[in-house]
């Protein structure tokens, strides 16, 4: 039996408009309605497979009603100019998804729907309306539902009755009664959805109302008489009309296929990456993961079947549960963010989709109920906690290991997690569990401030009520579940991408823990000492500066700065604010403090008081009191490039080129009996280069331990490596690292203080000289414009969202990016199997040397003076060994009593 399935397409299109925030292209174009319209038929499509299917919109111009009675949707407001704008993209990008789309002139888009669907239910078709529009419901009949998208909500006979109160055959009746509004539609005075559900109740029809009139008594009965003359006409004006003349039938509405050129033409217009990311993956073949078999269909079913746990007889269940579960999707509710401080609220599980349970043990207030003793709790869960052999998935589980590490539990059986998933699959977009729903599910999950509240006036999860409490822990395990089994298939589809999940970063996962558990000593006395010292400058740089301008001024006010720059001193604007005032941002004054003494005294003003506020006079407060370490945070899915990135506080950005700089890194100590050594990997980028590259002098200078960059030199300008002066080598490693990142002529110039034409030259003579590096070059770009991605060695793939970009700058940037991000995130690939591999080793040997930092290419251990020679053999030998390229691997061992000294 075929199903039509009919879109409401000018419903779609005002909800989409106004549920969406202003979303814009870089050109400024609106895109919020295409955006939320298309990504609706999509949802509706992978839910409801339908042989045929239109969109319907309403066309332009008067229709029949109007003739009818001509204040008929005269009080609407003109059509917002944005929106309108997007209608016609709109309807373009409707008909590449491969949907009919209709509009017939004079007749709105319900009375096309309803024509169509009276027509495929002579011909015993099922129908789906799809629609936000109550009126529409009035179609509702065996094999005919109504389906809203915005809240799952899908309507047959019975739920139209169980909605409004009345079935669907008198719905006219109840819109007559009640009048519309939005179409200026008069309705009887006073008389809501319970009136008229009454009166329909107690009189069958509105035809039987009508003659029974006067015996309705109140105020509202004498509405209903003064409105009698009318309800002839309301009742015309609500009725969906089912037998319009249209120039198709329904047989000629087949699904049709894509149009992948024309919808890749308007991706990129309006740039939803996302989806042209999702073309090329078809183009190779990827589909997304079908729904897991158990999943609930019905509406609203992600939220079915969850239980709390409150006494010991669900708690054995649940127990036996996940004990006999091949795979469990855990999480924990805390009472803090901050992974060393938090403690457990409660814990909610899954084994099944749909059903989950959370186990409160540490809410409060006089409404929480009793609650099983949170002691008792963990000592029966220890043991399956603890567990390698038990398999556990969750939402950034490096998180709940934390947590449960502040309980005195070891965390294992850490089998996946969908965050690095999510990471592995698509590194350039959020993965955080609610946009993964969104986006792989189709569901909207409860947001945290739903049930805890904004701002000052934001609660604890304690205070939660536990059944609000158990709806919001519960869903989560459930969602992690379900998101486990529509992410792995498509990682495990892919060899590569399954490799660098499984070998790289769920082993990385734990290696993390164990850092920031252990954490980093520091000096206070040192930094407060810095701080002072720091202060001090700040306070001569800031007089200096008053004297520069010949006026006192507030050094950290962007509008002061800008009428002492550019009013007074009468400085050029090199680029203005989006409200069209000069700007004075870091690239501005660095461009300025060329030629001027007063940008390049702020800039100097700028980086010490970072230094001070983040570093110096923040690290001692950060100090943990259990610990007396600090503790950072390695996230493994922020940088897109698979670098790790480190936070509260972010220890990877500290400057080492100034001596302030260094004097920070001096304050990261060893303590007694112990040194800190850092293990860096030197010109690994270089390296890889040459290894992605092949090219054969690259290969030959790194083979034979030559100073690369000096090799380079002597290639460049053509004399023998022993001739090179010490600014001739500089210029090479300008070269050589400019090239990694796509520098241009006009970038290398102005890095070296040259004129274009001759750094344009000395690139010519570059490439002439390493013509495997400009092949690499070249063929990255293809690929990536091919691929809409590049590969790290290891096969992690770094999307380009912009690589194909209309507009110029946008494309080269990205091409510029295709060239490097092989080689950054190869880097970051082998740095994190570095750490993997000696963290392995320092474990299996038994020894007391520690990992506490990971800081781009370089490793930093706290290490027992006793096991120091030992390190300094094997830290080079384990490093170099993580992976053989075309080029050695060299690993500089450095060690001292603090971080300073170990370089």
């Amino acid at each position: 039996m075929p199903t039509l399935l009919l879109v409401d397409g000018s419903s779609y299109l005002y909800r989409a408009f106004h549920a969406l925030p202003d979303l814009r292209n870089r050109a400024g174009e609106p895109t919020g309605a295409i955006r939320g319209v298309l990504s609706m038929l999509r949802r509706l499509e992978s839910e409801y497979a339908a042989e045929y299917r239109a969109c319907v919109f309403d066309a332009k111009g008067k229709t029949f009603r109007e003739d009818w009675y001509p204040e008929y949707k005269a009080h609407r407001p003109p059509m917002p100019d944005d929106l309108r704008v997007q209608i016609e993209p709109l309807h373009e990008a409707v008909q590449a998804e491969g949907w009919p789309l209709l509009m017939v002139e004079g007749v709105e888009a319900d009375d096309v729907i309803g024509t169509l669907t009276r027509q495929a239910v002579e011909r015993g078709w099922q129908v789906v309306i799809s629609t936000g529009d109550k009126d529409l419901t009035q179609l509702v009949a065996p094999g005919v539902r109504w389906v809203n998208t915005m809240n799952e909500e899908v309507l047959d006979e019975a739920g139209v009755t169980a909605k409004f109160g009345v079935p669907p055959e008198r719905i006219i009746d109840y819109l007559a009664l009640m009048g519309d509004a939005v179409d200026n539609v008069p309705g009887v005075e006073k008389c809501g959805p319970k009136t008229a559900v009454k009166w329909l109740t107690e009189y069958g029809t509105l035809d039987n109302l009508v003659t029974n009139a006067d015996k309705v008594g109140g105020k509202v009965g004498e509405n209903l008489r003064k409105h009698l003359d009318f309800l002839p006409l309301g009742r015309r004006l609500v009725t969906v009309a089912t037998d319009v003349p249209l120039p198709v039938t329904p047989e000629d509405l087949p699904a049709r296929d894509d149009d992948k050129a024309a919808l890749r033409a308007l991706y990129e217009r309006f740039e939803f990456r996302s989806w042209l990311r999702d073309l090329d993956d078809a183009q190779r073949g990827i589909v997304p993961a079908a729904a897991a078999d158990d999943e609930p269909t019905e509406p609203g079913g992600h939220r079915a079947g969850y239980v709390s746990i409150i006494d010991w007889a669900t708690f054995d269940d649940w127990l036996a549960r996940i004990e006999g579960a091949a795979l469990t999707a855990f999480d924990t509710e805390t009472t803090s963010l901050d992974p060393m401080a938090a403690r457990l609220v409660g814990i909610s599980f899954a084994v099944k989709t749909g059903e989950a349970a959370y186990l409160p043990l540490a809410h409060r207030g006089t409404e929480a109920p009793d609650q099983l003793p949170l002691d008792e709790v963990l000592a029966r869960l220890k043991p399956w906690l603890e567990s390698a052999a038990h398999a556990k998935v969750g939402q950034n589980l490096k998180y709940d290991a934390h947590v449960l590490a502040n309980h005195g539990i070891t965390l294992r059986g850490i089998a996946h997690d969908t965050l690095l998933e999510s990471y592995v699959l698509e590194s350039d977009r959020p993965h955080d569990m609610d946009s993964l729903a969104r986006r792989h599910l189709g569901l909207t999950t409860i947001p945290y401030t739903e049930v805890c509240g904004k701002g000052a006036k934001q609660i604890g999860f304690d205070e939660v009520a536990v059944d609000r409490a158990t709806e919001y822990a519960a869903e989560d395990a459930d969602v992690t579940l379900r998101l486990h089994r529509r992410l792995w298939p498509q990682v495990e589809a892919e060899g590569q991408l399954a490799a660098v999940y499984r070998d790289i970063e769920l082993p990385t996962l734990s290696v993390l823990l164990d850092m920031e558990r252990t954490g980093v000593l520091i000096d206070p006395f040192l930094l407060a000492q810095h701080g002072e010292e720091l202060g001090r400058r700040l306070h001569e740089l800031e007089g200096q500066a008053h004297e520069l301008a010949g006026q006192p001024f507030n050094l950290g006010s962007p509008k002061q700065l800008g009428e002492i720059l550019f009013g007074k001193l009468g400085l050029p604007v090199v680029k203005k604010t989006a409200t069209g005032q000069p700007s004075t941002d870091e690239d501005v004054l660095t461009q300025l403090a060329e030629d001027y003494p007063l940008p390049k005294l702020l800039l100097e003003h700028r980086g010490l008081a970072k230094l001070k506020s983040t570093y110096a006079d923040k690290l001692p407060r950060m100090v943990n009191p259990r610990t007396g370490r600090v503790h950072t945070s390695f996230s493994q899915a922020t940088a897109v490039t698979g670098r790790l990135a480190s936070s509260e506080p972010n220890l990877q950005n500290i400057p080492i080129r100034t001596a302030e700089g260094r004097r920070i890194r001096a304050a990261f100590i060893a303590p007694r009996g112990h040194v800190i050594v850092s293990a860096d990997y030197s010109q690994i980028e270089l390296r890889i280069m040459a290894h992605l590259s092949s090219d054969a002098r690259l290969l030959d200078a790194f083979a034979r331990g030559e100073d690369v960059h000096r090799a380079t030199a002597a290639e460049v300008f053509g004399m023998a490596p022993a001739e090179v002066s010490s600014e001739q080598r500089r210029y090479a490693k300008v070269i050589n690292f400019g090239l990694i990142y796509g520098m241009s002529a006009h970038g290398l110039a102005k890095n070296l203080g040259i004129e274009r034409g001759a750094a344009q030259a000395w690139i010519d003579r570059y490439f002439a000289r390493y013509p495997g590096v400009a092949d690499y070059m070249e063929r990255i770009k293809a690929e990536a414009h091919d691929k809409g991605y590049v590969e790290t060695v290891f096969g992690r793939r770094l999307h380009l969202p912009d690589i194909r970009a209309q507009q110029v700058g946008r494309r080269q940037a990205a091409e510029r990016a295709a060239i490097n991000a092989p080689m950054q995130g190869t880097a970051a690939d082998l740095i994190k199997k570095a750490m993997i591999a000696v963290s392995a080793w320092l474990k299996r040997e038994q020894l007391a040397s520690r990992l506490i930092l990971q800081v781009h290419d370089e490793l930093v251990l706290e290490v027992p003076d006793g096991e120091l020679a030992r390190l300094r053999t094997e830290l080079p030998v384990l490093m170099g060994g993580v992976a053989q390229l075309a080029v050695p691997l060299l690993v500089e061992v450095g060690a001292g009593g603090n971080w300073d000294e170990a370089h």
